[in-house]
C-alpha cells in the first residue's frame, strides 16, 4: 500500500464529525481533545474530551464518562456520564448517569438521576402548566388595588 494512501476503514479526516444518519450533523470531541469557542448548527454534540463555550445550542448533548463541558448549553435532550460545569437548559429529558456530575445551574422538563449521579447547584423544573409571565399578572392585580386605595378618603 502506498505511504500516502488511506487505510481501509480509517476515517478520511481525523476528528471529523461522525455521521449517524444522512442528514444528522454530529460533532464528536474525542478523548484527549480540548475545544474552546462556539459551536453552530450541530444537531448532536458528543463530548469525550473537554469543551469550553459560552453558549451552545444543539438538539442533543452527550457527555461521556471522562468528558468535561464548561459553559452554557441549551438542548432538547441530554445524557451526562461525565461532568458539566456551568448552565444547562434541557427542554426535554436530562439523564444523569451514575458517574455524571452537574455543577452549576440546570433547568429541565424531565429528570432521571441514577444512583451515584450528582447535582451541585441550582435545579429548576420546567413545567407545562406554569403561567408564562406570573410577575406581570401579579403586578396587574396589584395596580387597581393601589389606585382604589389612593382615591378613598382615610
Amino acid at each position: 500500500m502506498p505511504a500516502g494512501a488511506p487505510r481501509p476503514g480509517a476515517a478520511a479526516v481525523p476528528g471529523a464529525p461522525r455521521q449517524t444518519g444522512p442528514e444528522r450533523r454530529t460533532l464528536v470531541v474525542g478523548r484527549g481533545i480540548s475545544v474552546q469557542g462556539s459551536v453552530q448548527d450541530a444537531e448532536r454534540l458528543v463530548v469525550e474530551g473537554t469543551v469550553e463555550s459560552s453558549m451552545i445550542q444543539a438538539s442533543e448533548l452527550q457527555v461521556t464518562h471522562g468528558g468535561v463541558f464548561r459553559g452554557g448549553v441549551e438542548v432538547e435532550d441530554a445524557e451526562l456520564a461525565g461532568t458539566i460545569d456551568g448552565t444547562l437548559t434541557v427542554n426535554g429529558s436530562l439523564t444523569i448517569r451514575s458517574t455524571g456530575r452537574l455543577i452549576g445551574k440546570v433547568k429541565c422538563r424531565r429528570l432521571q438521576v441514577e444512583d451515584g449521579g450528582q447535582i451541585t447547584g441550582q435545579l429548576e423544573m420546567i413545567t407545562d402548566g406554569a403561567p408564562a409571565r406570573p410577575a406581570a399578572s401579579e403586578a396587574a392585580k396589584a395596580e387597581p388595588a393601589a389606585g382604589e386605595g389612593s382615591s378613598e378618603a382615610p
